[in-house]
């Protein structure tokens, strides 16, 4: 039996408050009469806007507080941008569900010019080291300008930090029916996605029966074996959030294909590869591919990431 009453935690950010109100009106539909409340809460990477994450430590930024409301039994689910969360839970917490993807590309908003025609030395507002790192091994004359806030606030610094174009994620911009600004979207092998870009997870106390069965609809398996590959590859690199690593996996026929980047941040080192095998072992699969790029140079270009950002 659900619950008559179901608590979601959840960043206040317009676009977390979409994604929970997306999740609200799923419960209600398939469970009429359940009364779902949101609980906004403010977390790490909310309160700091003029530092970039990467500084700041990127480990959970945007969920520590949440999971701490979920831990006091304040709240019963917390809805999430899957490329926020963390590859550790605390103890008794933990990822239930991985939603259907939305389009997992980045995005180019600028005065209607794609990427290959933006001038010498234009200027780029970007708040991820990995898009920063994937755009300038393409295009070392490219300026990177670090920008934070929510995606209004990111769009909104085109004209007000006089940039030539900002990339953000095309999730977002398409849940908020932000489409219309978008130049030019960027093919996933050009600009490999942040891990779990475009999906949503839905996190909970695992040891609730009823909580994980009411919630358990939400899984789409496919993206769940590809988000959890990524994560795999992430949490092999020792990688948090904020760092030059990239993966995307798409599912087909049963079949798992998962490309994974490493690069400095300059974009002048870097390694990919791929790797492809069935669903039932995509963790493996993602570890494997984390292995093997390490071997390659991932592991030497980390640890100067790394030793820099410490630095720093």
């Amino acid at each position: 039996m659900p619950p008559k009453k179901l608590r979601i935690g959840t960043r206040a950010s317009q676009l977390a408050l979409w994604q929970a109100n997306w999740v609200k009106s799923e419960l209600e539909k398939r469970y009429p009469g359940m009364e779902v409340t949101l609980t906004k809460i403010k977390t790490i990477g909310d309160k700091i806007l003029d530092v970039p994450l990467a500084q700041v430590g990127g480990k959970g930024l945007f969920v520590k507080e949440i999971e701490e409301a979920m831990l006091r039994d304040e709240i019963d689910i917390a809805v999430h941008s899957m490329k926020d969360v963390p590859t550790d839970f605390p103890e008794g917490l933990g990822l239930y569900c991985i939603t259907e993807r939305e389009d997992p590309r980045d995005a180019v908003i600028s005065r209607n010019v794609k990427f290959a025609d933006l001038p010498q030395g234009a200027r780029i507002g970007t708040s991820a080291l990995r898009r920063q790192a994937q755009l300038l091994k393409v295009r070392p004359d490219l300026q990177m300008v670090i920008i934070r806030g929510n995606v209004e606030t990111r769009i909104r610094k085109l004209t007000e930090d006089n940039l030539d174009a900002v990339i953000l994620a095309a999730a977002g911009l398409k849940r908020l029916g932000f489409t219309e600004k978008v130049a030019e979207y960027l093919d996933v092998d050009f600009s490999i996605p942040a891990i779990g870009q475009g999906a949503l997870g839905i996190e909970c106390r695992l040891a609730d029966p009823v909580i994980t069965e009411t919630i358990a609809f939400f899984n789409h398996a496919d993206t769940s074996y590809a988000v959890r590959a990524e994560r795999a590859l992430l949490k092999r690199c020792e990688g948090g959030c904020q760092v030059p690593i990239a993966a995307h996996g798409t599912v087909a026929g049963g079949e798992l294909r998962l490309v994974g980047f490493i690069a400095a941040v300059d974009g002048q080192r870097s390694v990919r590869g791929e790797i492809s095998g069935p669903v039932a072992e995509s963790e493996q699969l993602g570890i494997r591919l984390a292995d093997q790029l390490l071997a390659e140079g991932g592991k030497a270009i980390l640890e100067e990431v790394y030793q820099r950002s410490i630095g720093e």
